[in-house]
């Protein structure tokens, strides 16, 4: 467990995690994993399965949604990284152009980030994506990590050259408008320079399944969706504190 988390205010994070996460446990967590595959490649459901194989193992509701969030099929992950565009460094690459448009799924973006920067854990999957275990239930709730992740999140797409962004933030979801409004207000003092919508609507994963060059770590999504980028890692490379349990296979 990261020692910088302590002073912070910190979102999805449990007092057990430092038990529950620990490199004793990610090992049985891992091994846990390669049956959950194995059952998944065998045409079984993944709640059923993760119910089965998390009963087996003793482990807790954070441990088998760990595993859920982080475990699919090959067939799954074949789908999904068919469908990845791969991020280029425009540093490395004088040929690159940027992206004419990117779509974003703001709340599933934003919570993992803030996740990650406050200390709690964070779990890298099988399709490389990262997500985490927060909660959100309808609240939200904005604090001084917010803007950090936000400036992090515009700063990324501004590097990437990005023309226009789209933000789809949940409505239902506490705090949606405020967020929308915070996000305006760092684009303009990060003078970023392309062009920015953020949209407060009922069904965002019905937009972005349709769309493409899309970034989220939602698995309905990243099964449906025409293309998308795995923004998040790219992210928190540089980044400090960060707990990231890797449940990859290979």
């Amino acid at each position: 467990m990261p020692e910088n988390s302590k002073n912070k205010t910190q979102r999805g994070f449990s007092p057990k995690d430092e038990k529950q996460f620990s490199e004793e446990s990610v090992q049985l967590l891992r091994r846990a994993a390669e049956e959950v595959r194995y059952l998944l490649n065998h045409g079984y459901h993944l709640k059923p399965v993760t119910k089965f194989v998390g009963n087996h193992y003793l482990f807790s509701e954070r441990q088998r949604l760990a595993l859920a969030r982080s475990i699919a099929s090959d067939d799954q992950i074949a789908g999904r990284k068919s469908r990845e565009i791969r991020l280029t460094n425009p540093e490395e690459d004088s040929s690159f152009d940027g992206f004419s448009e990117i779509n974003i799924d703001g709340f599933n973006t934003m919570i993992t980030l803030e996740t990650a920067l406050t200390g709690s854990p964070v779990f890298r999957g099988m399709d490389g994506c990262i997500r985490d275990l927060a909660g959100l239930h309808g609240t939200y709730r904005i604090n001084e990590i917010t803007t950090a992740a936000a400036d992090l999140l515009l700063q990324k797409l501004e590097s990437l050259k990005a023309e226009h962004v789209n933000i789809y933030l949940d409505a239902p979801v506490s705090n949606s408008v405020r967020l929308k409004t915070l996000l305006y207000q760092r684009l303009e003092s990060l003078n970023c320079s392309f062009s920015l919508g953020v949209s407060v609507m009922n069904d965002v994963d019905a937009v972005l399944k349709q769309s493409g060059h899309v970034v989220s770590t939602d698995s309905v999504i990243l099964d449906n969706c025409q293309s998308w980028i795995n923004l998040t890692p790219d992210i928190l490379k540089d980044s400090d504190g960060v707990w990231m349990v890797d449940l990859r296979l290979f």
